[in-house]
């Protein structure tokens, strides 16, 4: 393990610190189970968790977004570091609250996380920064979105401009589906303030690639790719979800594909927002779709993905805690991490009826039954325990991963581990990592 950061522990500094997770998904599970294993964490509190964080920390009944509550608890129980999960109190300003307040905290301020929570404005950044992206435009109007629409003979995608938790976004091969989607947000509503104004962009081809990079404002570290799988059916089809799965590494990121995302992506886009007023210091998301003339970037995001989070986590052997705290302390210059050269994937599985409506409170069986194991993390998201028994509380329930020497042998041992795990109207994606697989050497 290689840490250029002086970070020597005197006798008995060890396992001393209390750190916060704030959220309670499954990318909340994963960062409280590796933050739990680096050697300066004693406590871990998340708020407001799920039934898996209950079994590494203690749970705090206690909204998100209440920032009040939340950096009082912090001073109270000598909270050391923050980590935020979720998008919505990064891009509301949990940031700017808690260093007001003196708290050290992991995520971008209120202004840097714009770049997810407005889509248009994010749009407009990465024209001015030069950045590769589908050609778009925004609209604050329904008519004017919809004579736009109806102008196009090619398949566009349509995106509520807010936070939507993923669900936002519609592909649509037919400009006759793009306006039945248009209708969707700007006229039903079904997404609520975050549809307000959309982004309609040029549909373009090829495959999906996760990159996530450690940002200080002036350093920029790249962390291993991942392949989310979005939409919600096999062979991608079906509306898009929050995730459905994913695998780390992935093949399709050569290295000179990673520099030139650094060089064309990342360089570009941390100046611009510095050029705003906006330094960016967290962690960095870059969708992008690698398309035969190069990517391009379909979208930010100002935290942690989910599910990537949860097959990038696994791989890493250096710690967790060091990790953030040299993002916060502007230390990033002097950080070297190790990963595992053992491939991740992750399969959620989802309740019945997500990512529409679904039904709580079905009975989680199986959950024992891989606890222990090396080659297998199962991360909670919607799950809470109700006298002793873990339920589904939530539309993506768990999301299960397997770690192999290869994709191969990587999904196979996931997909070993998603059939040991019962409970009622139980679904997933049965081909995560076949793109991998199916890759030519």
């Amino acid at each position: 393990m290689v840490f250029l950061i002086s970070n020597e522990l005197a006798e008995g500094e060890q396992n001393t610190l209390n750190v916060m997770v704030i959220g309670g998904g499954g990318r909340e599970h994963a960062l409280a189970l590796h933050l739990n294993k680096s050697r300066h964490v004693g406590r871990i509190l998340c708020v407001p968790g799920n039934a898996g964080t209950a079994q590494i920390g203690e749970n705090f009944d206690l909204p998100v977004s209440d920032f009040a509550s939340l950096a009082r608890l912090a001073h109270e129980h000598d909270v050391d570091l923050t980590v935020v999960g979720p998008e919505a109190p990064l891009c509301d300003g949990i940031v700017d609250h808690f260093e007001a307040e003196g708290l050290r905290i992991f995520g971008p301020s209120k202004a840097a996380a714009r770049i997810e929570g407005d889509k248009a404005y994010a749009k407009q950044l990465m024209k001015s920064a030069h950045i590769p992206a589908p050609e778009g435009r925004s609209f604050d109007h329904f008519e004017e979105a919809r004579t736009f629409i109806a102008s196009r003979e090619a398949g566009v995608v349509i995106k509520a401009s807010g936070l939507a938790a993923g669900k936002g976004v519609f592909v649509c091969s037919d400009p006759a589906d793009a306006l039945v989607a248009l209708e969707k947000i700007m006229v039903a509503r079904e997404f609520g303030e975050a549809g307000d104004s959309v982004v309609v962009e040029e549909l373009v081809k090829g495959q999906e690639l996760s990159v996530l990079a450690l940002v200080d404002d002036r350093t920029i570290y790249v962390l291993e790719p991942a392949q989310d799988h979005k939409q919600f059916g096999d062979g991608d089809v079906g509306p898009n979800t929050g995730g459905m799965g994913a695998y780390s590494p992935a093949p399709i990121a050569t290295p000179e594909l990673l520099d030139t995302i650094q060089r064309e992506v990342f360089v570009p886009i941390v100046d611009a927002l510095r050029r705003e007023g906006a330094p960016y210091r967290g962690v960095l998301y870059a969708g992008l779709m690698l398309t035969p003339g190069g990517p391009k970037v379909l979208e930010f995001n100002c935290r942690f993905g989910d599910p990537e989070t949860q097959v990038v986590l696994p791989r890493l052997e250096s710690d967790l805690y060091e990790m953030l705290s040299a993002v916060v302390d502007g230390k990033l210059i002097d950080l070297d991490l190790r990963w595992t050269p053992k491939t991740a994937v992750g399969v959620v599985m989802a309740a019945g009826g997500y990512p529409g409506v679904y039904e709580k409170g079905k009975t989680i069986e199986g959950l024992s039954d891989l606890q222990g194991q090396e080659d297998v993390f199962v991360y909670q998201a919607g799950t809470k325990q109700i006298e002793h028994v873990t339920v589904t509380n939530g539309g993506r329930v768990l999301c299960v991963t397997g770690i192999g020497d290869d994709v191969a042998s990587a999904q196979r041992r996931a997909y070993e581990a998603v059939d040991t795990i019962k409970f009622d109207s139980a679904y997933c994606r049965r081909d995560i990592g076949n793109k991998a697989i199916a890759r030519p050497v």
